[in-house]
């Protein structure tokens, strides 16, 4: 049995030029081996102001495609009330259907309803989704970095660290924005525990620093490793590793998702903190309830526990 197709980008071009030149219907589709109703319905889909365009014409039918296919999501009144209230919080879809899940009354909803919903039925909530993109698409790989002297690469990471089995081991990072001052931002891998420190420019002294008072605040036990990118900012490494007794790793250039928990945090930060900020304007308090927003925030990866709640258990546990 014969299955009906439409006409293909490159055989709507084709079909325009014969057309032009007069060929009948019946000619043009013995030429497609297709019914003559086919291409019939093609026209009157189609034509535009008494034209027939190709690529207007694969627009309209992609057009009709995707809405003959599109499904209202999310149909309860009051789970799009709750939903809507906790993207207001900056919760992510996924902490929400998660939450949901946990709660009594709701149907069990996917994340992935909510994105639909939302860019489809309440696009004024985009702004309150992780990345705020207008439409969904791919990350964009990140630039090159100088490499660093003395540096170890991720690969000889412990697996206890690469397996988050052990809480201790840390992922750092520079968030910058428009003018001089920056974010340094640390995350310990197994709990996603966040400290935040604002440096006054971008050297790796004051990298070394902000480093230095943000391990200080940290109990001994979860002072096991860090893993960098290899930005300039990170060269006095050794000097962190000295003082704390702790070890460094470093990721391939252009690697960047070997260190995915602090990149998955510097996005969170953007909410507060978009691209092109000038950090010398921020005052400390501002940088002091980002980090309680992060750490008081319920974690999907974690079980919807706050990574302050699984940092106070993992203390516990290696204290015990």
């Amino acid at each position: 049995m014969k299955t009906y197709t439409h006409l293909s980008k490159e055989e709507r071009k084709i079909f325009s030029v014969l057309l032009a030149k007069g060929e009948s219907l019946r000619d043009i589709a013995h030429m497609f081996k297709r019914s003559p109703s086919t291409l019939s319905r093609e026209l009157k889909r189609n034509l535009t102001q008494q034209h027939y365009h190709p690529l207007r014409a694969e627009f309209l039918s992609r057009l009709r495609h995707r809405e003959c296919h599109r499904r209202e999501r999310l149909k309860n009144e009051s789970i799009r009330q709750k939903v809507e209230s906790w993207l207001r919080k900056k919760w992510s879809p996924e902490i929400i259907a998660g939450r949901l899940e946990r709660e009594k009354g709701f149907p069990v909803i996917s994340h992935e309803s909510i994105y639909q919903w939302v860019y489809a039925e309440a696009r004024h909530l985009i702004r309150y989704l992780p990345y705020k993109r207008p439409c969904r698409g791919a990350r964009r790989v990140d630039r090159s970095k100088t490499l660093i002297l003395g540096r170890v690469p991720v690969s000889e990471r412990p697996q206890v660290a690469n397996l988050r089995q052990e809480a201790g081991h840390w992922e750092a990072d520079l968030l910058e924005g428009s003018g001089r001052a920056a974010l340094k931002v640390a995350v310990e891998r197994k709990t996603r525990f966040s400290r935040l420190s604002k440096v006054q420019d971008k050297s790796a002294v004051a990298s070394r620093n902000a480093l230095r008072f943000i391990f200080s605040s940290v109990p001994p036990v979860l002072r096991k490793s860090v893993t960098y990118d290899n930005g300039i900012e990170n060269a006095l490494h050794r000097d962190i590793n000295s003082y704390f007794q702790m070890e460094s790793f470093f990721c391939l250039p252009r690697h960047c998702w070997e260190k995915p928990t602090v990149e998955n945090t510097n996005g969170l930060i953007r909410w507060h903190l978009p691209k092109r900020t000038n950090l010398d304007m921020i005052p400390d308090q501002k940088i002091l309830e980002i980090e309680a927003w992060l750490n008081s925030r319920p974690r999907k990866c974690l079980q919807f526990q706050t990574p302050a709640e699984a940092l106070k258990d993992a203390s516990v546990a290696l204290t015990g």
